[in-house]
């Protein structure tokens, strides 16, 4: 089940005692479908009955064990998704088709706690106070895990063109991830379908890959995690189908002022600063050019296990939290929305999208904070395009992969090619 969190005296010791009880175990909160949500929670995690698969491997969707290909769509069944006909939806985008849960081959691949039954063992540190330091080890396997993950979100983005469905990027992902000896991590995360998430136009995050088509003009962001030898790698990015070109001017002012604040955020990221400049530097940003910013999805700590303190929360919180220090890992995500930054979930359970239809976009990074500033572990690498985002930042023009040092000097190299 899942359970609301409270917002107030969050980072007092009381209110810590209450938040564990709510996030344990589930980090969507409970809603009534087709209301917005108000409370704030973390990122991704929807707990369900667990379903355990007999094949061997992970997966449901093919007796012989293999990947399911686009061919599948005519040979297998297809899923309808949980709806009902009377649903009202807040915007144009429909639930489409499904096709099975993917194969994921237990002889070669690395298994998440979470792969057969849906439900993570590993959990968070008992308070959210409580933030991890990584190892030196731990961190050379989360860069390893993080360049996957970019790797994998690099190639999902040169598919993206009108005409192709989510579901055939989630194909591209899933197979993308097996060939690097990986496991893509939202797979059976309590029971997410999918081995990535596409959220397309007004749908805020969550999005289920499915039949539909992309069309020229819509806005997808691709949300991708890899668990690779033991540690997750998490990132997303926007993509525009059919080019800037086929955007309109408002879709390109979401799409730079998103990814401005994100980037000016992160420029913020030092051993010593509090986590509250975050938010506060977001939202201040996207409020002077007239958007809005999700307050019920937040950013979070990554390693071993998906989803550990802290929370980044992506909102103005006025009151200390705690002091970023080297070694800390975690994400910032920003969802940045047109209108309205009320999320309305469809009843699926998972995708949540703004409660006018309004556009909402996203990019994330999983940061590491290092002595001299930060580094972005799923940070672009050789063959990674550059976007006009990125060419046409306010806050900082080129790639972006950090703040140190060593970030500096590899940003520089790969804007220039």
């Amino acid at each position: 089940t899942n359970s609301t969190m409270m917002m107030a005296s969050y980072y007092s010791k009381a209110a810590a005692v209450l938040l564990l009880a709510a996030s344990a175990t589930a980090f969507v909160p409970t809603t009534s479908r087709g209301v917005s949500l108000e409370p704030l929670c973390m990122n991704k995690k929807k707990k369900q009955r667990p379903k355990v698969n007999s094949n061997k491997g992970f997966g449901g969707g093919s007796s012989s064990g293999g990947t399911i290909t686009s061919s599948a769509l005519e040979s297998d069944m297809l899923i309808r998704p949980k709806t009902t006909s009377n649903f009202q939806y807040a915007g144009s985008i429909r639930p489409g088709l499904q096709t099975p849960k993917r194969i994921v081959p237990s002889e070669k691949i690395k298994f998440p706690d979470y792969a057969l039954d849906g439900q993570p063992k590993n959990r968070p540190a008992l308070f959210p106070w409580v933030i991890e330091t990584k190892k030196p080890e731990e961190i050379e396997k989360m860069r390893a895990s993080g360049r996957c993950a970019r790797e994998v979100l690099d190639l999902a983005g040169r598919a993206v063109r009108p005409g192709i469905t989510t579901d055939e990027i989630d194909r591209i992902v899933h197979e993308a991830s097996i060939e690097r000896g990986a496991y893509p991590s939202p797979l059976n995360y309590h029971n997410f379908p999918k081995s990535c998430c596409t959220s397309v136009n007004e749908v805020i995050c969550h999005g289920i890959p499915d039949d539909r088509q992309l069309q020229e003009g819509d806005i997808v962001n691709i949300d991708i995690t890899v668990y690779l030898d033991g540690y997750h790698g998490d990132c997303s990015e926007m993509f525009c189908v059919g080019g800037k070109d086929a955007i309109d001017e408002k879709g390109i002012k979401l799409l730079q002022t998103t990814y401005d604040c994100w980037v000016k955020s992160m420029e913020l990221v030092k051993p010593g600063v509090n986590y509250n400049v975050i938010g506060s530097t977001i939202e201040d940003y996207i409020k002077a050019e007239g958007f809005s910013t999700v307050r019920s999805f937040c950013g979070h700590g990554i390693g071993s296990v998906f989803h550990t303190a802290p929370n980044i929360f992506h909102y103005t919180v006025n009151q200390d939290l705690q002091e970023m220090q080297v070694g800390h890992v975690y994400t910032i995500e920003p969802m940045i929305c047109e209108g309205f930054a009320d999320p309305y979930m469809w009843q699926d359970d998972w995708t949540a999208t703004t409660a006018d239809g309004g556009r909402s976009a996203q990019f994330e990074h999983t940061l590491l904070v290092t002595e001299d500033g930060v580094e972005a572990l799923t940070g672009k690498i050789e063959t990674s395009p550059l976007q006009f985002w990125e060419e046409e930042s306010a806050i900082r023009k080129g790639i972006w992969l950090g703040t140190s040092e060593n970030a500096r000097a590899r940003a520089e190299e790969l804007s220039n090619r």
